[in-house]
């Protein structure tokens, strides 16, 4: 790699011409990748493509006017300091507004390098240059905005914002739910039953625990297996089980961990305490992303979680 500041003018201009082709077919890839669930942006990064190419058409217009025919191939991976990208496949998931700051990063770290190295430079002509540089790309974040007001006005980006959150009800919430649910409820019938059953908190918290990381492991197959996101738009099965699995495995471990008290009474009123906690913030859940009305959600969360709880108890003192 070599420094930015021993370039020459010539060497600066192939490294420009190449770095906005680059942002070009990054653009048209956001376009492409967003074109189904989100129109209006990219409308929004096809119109910037679009740009990038121009600007670039314009760059190599003033090359051959000063070098000739030839440019050189020469990339930011190859300049020490300069500004790297994410291109489309590398990212696991592509989501509306890590698109979006990614494209504003764009514009402005490429900026803020042109100006930093015009500052640095001794050579008047490429400090002339570079300055040259970083004044297009500052018209060219202006335009960025003028795109967006025309491609994305209010009514289409909340249209944008409400698929957006959709999509995180479907891979986030929806199977984080499900797994703190029979994470909370389903631990507890094996843990009360061992705590009354023995009266120990070891014995207890062992069985809790077991309950726990199985229920999570079982619970995070399940998802993953269960559907692959191809036609229903739930995303990565194994991200979807992952989450689903934690979820789980934290749902028993709230209730689990208070047997590390030995006391088994006050260990039993702390734990008692933390499951009313979980399935009041269950119910919120439900309440707060899923659109279900609170009574009613309160209603059955708590009353399935009562029913399950005193089965624990029942067969713990039998």
């Amino acid at each position: 790699m070599r420094d930015f500041s021993d370039l020459t003018e010539r060497d600066v201009l192939a490294l420009a011409i190449s770095n906005e082709e680059e942002d070009s077919r990054i653009y048209a890839d956001y376009a492409e990748a967003l074109r189904a669930e989100y129109p209006g942006s990219a409308n929004l990064f096809a119109d910037m493509a679009r740009e990038e190419n121009e600007h670039r058409r314009r760059l190599i217009e003033l090359y051959q006017q000063k070098f000739g025919e030839h440019i050189p191939l020469i990339r930011r991976q190859d300049v020490r300091g300069f500004v790297q990208r994410s291109p489309v496949w590398q990212m696991k998931e592509l989501r509306l507004e890590a698109v979006r700051r990614q494209a504003q990063l764009m514009e402005a770290e490429t900026l803020r390098f042109y100006r930093q190295a015009a500052e640095r430079s001794t050579d008047a002509s490429i400090r002339k240059l570079l300055g040259d540089l970083a004044e297009a790309e500052l018209v060219h974040e202006h335009v960025a905005d003028e795109l967006m007001e025309k491609n994305v006005p209010e009514t289409v980006r909340a249209e944008e914002d409400e698929a957006a959150r959709r999509l995180f009800l479907l891979r986030v919430v929806q199977p984080g739910l499900a797994g703190l649910m029979d994470g909370s409820v389903s631990t507890l019938a094996p843990l009360f039953a061992a705590a009354f059953a023995t009266g120990r908190s070891l014995d207890a918290l062992l069985v809790g625990l077991a309950a726990s990381l199985g229920a999570g492991i079982s619970m995070g197959f399940a998802e993953a297996l269960s559907d692959n996101g191809s036609l229903t738009g739930r995303g990565a099965p194994l991200l979807r089980g992952l989450i689903t699995g934690l979820m789980t495995t934290l749902g028993g471990l709230g209730h689990s961990l208070p047997y590390l008290i030995p006391n088994f009474w006050t260990a039993t009123t702390v734990a008692i305490a933390v499951v009313v906690a979980e399935l009041a913030a269950i119910s919120w859940i439900r309440w707060r992303y899923m659109d279900t009305p609170p009574v009613a959600a309160a209603f059955q969360v708590m009353f399935g979680g009562a029913l399950v709880f005193a089965t624990g108890i029942l067969i713990g003192n039998s």
